[in-house]
């Protein structure tokens, strides 16, 4: 289970910082698959299941069989660097599936080595070892987190969740420039641009639809879920026609739709191409640079961030009018996810990450910080913005100081804002919509990340008595406890479509009028319009129900 918290890795990327959480994981000792499960090495009695391209055998941990490393595609290397994923290779005879395949393409981090194999598009399996001939458990998919530059499958170990009768895949997916890089000169035929993370989370969840039944899965009852870029990516599905049928529940943990334009696309790509030095960018040049360079450049282009209060997002996915027609908020309004539940959340302090390697963004004084503002909402009056929350804040005991507002203000613009609006453009259509809202407060560094992006993983993956995690999470009665809620919330929603159970309790469906929201913290329940007074004052210039043209 140590690795159901390492996605904390793939978070602190985006810090851009030299001292970040994963500094302290990183003392830990390394733990392998084998030593997480007990597991013995590969034996010829682990339990075999065929998929459309061939058998695999995986391995037998206890209450849960484990499949690894299966590929859904085809090696994205050579001419199908930058094209959409090809059907996987068939194989004879029985395929290995018991030890985790390559990640993407990405740069080190304090949670371990570098990847840059681009031959990485392979899935996790993970169900009970229990189940029945014909048995179909609910199927959840994880898409992981890491601002689109960095991450992999094989952070997150859902034992917990399996334990308690559903199938879980997790899954890689291209990254970075070799991900999401939308440059003119490398369209597709049909005028497509990027996008090919995408266009890998599709091709998994399609290879889903079609094998996931052998593994004792029911393909009818898909929930897709993913967390930061990973709440990014299943927004966007949300909105994505060629999504449609592949998966009918979603949950969104500190997500939202955030996209590029086909002209930020662009010009991403050019700043990209400008640091690697390619005169004249096309597919062909491109393609002969390594992805050593690749990954190189885009970490430097994420150090190149305009302003040092903003967070470095050199890659979204694309509004390209093929793939992605219109942004997603617009399709969702439009009815692009008619019939799909969603739950969807935010934690307090998300910024407070981010801000964690920066001294100088956890010590903005007021003129700082008003210039961050100014800059993140150019089109709201500064002053009003930071009235409004020191007001609220002020009138609840919090936080006033300049680092307490551009945090609060921060963490609405880039996470709860959008996951709102995408909640009530989903409530509107009438679909059943949960929204939470996770306030369990970490004790690390003497308290200053409150809750801060990523906190809620280990309690969703059930990862919160490991000792690493105990220094973020603390420990405890009150902590197991909350853990156990949500884990029962998340599994609850991906058996039926809502998240209610009796260790929660009441927990209404969102809609925009009383913004039903459940709090996940020291006092759990469900509050109507939290925090609505800062809110107010965005809403007045971004109106929460998306139009037809967001």
């Amino acid at each position: 289970m140590f690795k159901a918290w390492t996605g904390w890795r793939a978070q602190t990327r985006l810090a851009a910082a030299g001292v970040t959480l994963g500094a302290l994981v990183a003392a830990a000792p390394a733990v392998s698959a084998s030593t997480l499960g007990g597991l013995a090495a590969t034996s010829p009695s682990g339990p075999v299941t065929g998929t459309t391209n061939g058998p695999v055998r995986g391995l037998a941990n206890g209450m849960v069989d484990e499949f690894l490393g299966i590929p859904y595609a085809a090696p994205p290397v050579g001419a199908l660097r930058w094209r959409p994923p090809q059907p996987a290779a068939s194989w004879s005879g029985v395929r290995d599936a018991t030890q985790f395949a390559p990640h993407c393409p990405q740069p080190p981090t304090p949670f371990g080595q570098a990847s840059m194999s681009e031959d990485c598009l392979y899935l996790n399996v993970f169900t009970p070892s229990h189940k029945q001939a014909g048995s179909h458990h609910p199927v959840m998919v994880w898409i992981h987190g890491g601002a689109l530059v960095t991450g992999e499958s094989n952070d997150y170990i859902p034992t917990k969740l399996v334990e308690d009768g559903v199938t879980v895949v997790t899954i890689n997916y291209r990254l970075g420039a070799l991900g999401f890089l939308g440059h003119s000169r490398m369209r597709g035929r049909d005028g497509s641009m990027g996008n090919w993370g995408i266009r890998d989370q599709l091709a998994a969840l399609s290879w889903i639809r079609d094998n996931i039944a052998a593994f004792g899965g029911d393909p009818q009852n898909v929930t897709v879920f993913g967390e930061s870029a990973g709440g990014f990516s299943v927004s966007t599905l949300l909105g994505t026609p060629a999504a449609q049928g592949l998966f009918g529940r979603a949950v969104v943990q500190s997500g939202g739709a955030h996209l590029h334009s086909i002209g930020e696309a662009e010009h991403a790509a050019e700043r990209l191409v400008q640091i690697l030095g390619v005169a004249a960018p096309d597919r062909d040049s491109l393609q002969r640079v390594p992805a050593t360079e690749l990954v190189a450049a885009t970490e430097e282009l994420g150090r190149r961030r305009p302003d040092p209060g903003m967070i470095p997002l050199p890659f979204l996915p694309i509004v390209d009018g093929v793939l992605v027609p219109v942004h997603p908020l617009a399709a969702v309004a439009q009815g692009a996810a008619d019939g799909v539940d969603l739950m969807i959340g935010t934690n307090r302090d998300e910024l407070t990450l981010f801000g964690l390697g920066n001294p100088a963004l956890m010590a903005l004084d007021e003129q700082g910080m008003h210039k961050w503002v100014a800059n993140a909402l150019p089109d709201v009056p500064t002053d009003a913005v930071v009235d409004a929350y020191r007001t609220a804040r002020s009138a609840r005991g919090e936080g006033v100081g300049p680092t307490d507002i551009w945090v609060a203000v921060g963490t609405d613009i880039v996470f709860r804002w959008p996951s709102l609006q995408l909640a009530a453009s989903q409530a509107a259509r009438g679909a059943r919509v949960y929204v939470y809202l996770f306030e369990w407060e970490s004790p690390a560094f003497g308290g200053v990340l409150g809750s801060c992006h990523a906190l809620e993983l280990p309690f969703v993956f059930g990862a919160v008595h490991l000792p690493v995690v105990q220094i973020f999470s603390g420990g405890g009665p009150a902590v197991d406890e909350l853990s156990g809620q949500m884990q029962q919330g998340w599994l609850r929603f991906a058996r039926h479509g809502d998240p209610i159970h009796d260790g929660i309790g009441e927990w209404p469906q969102w809609e925009a009028e009383g913004r039903a929201t459940m709090l996940f913290g020291p006092h759990s329940g469900t509050v109507h319009a939290p925090r609505n007074q800062e809110l107010a004052v965005l809403e007045h210039h971004r109106p929460l129900v998306a139009s037809g043209s967001a």
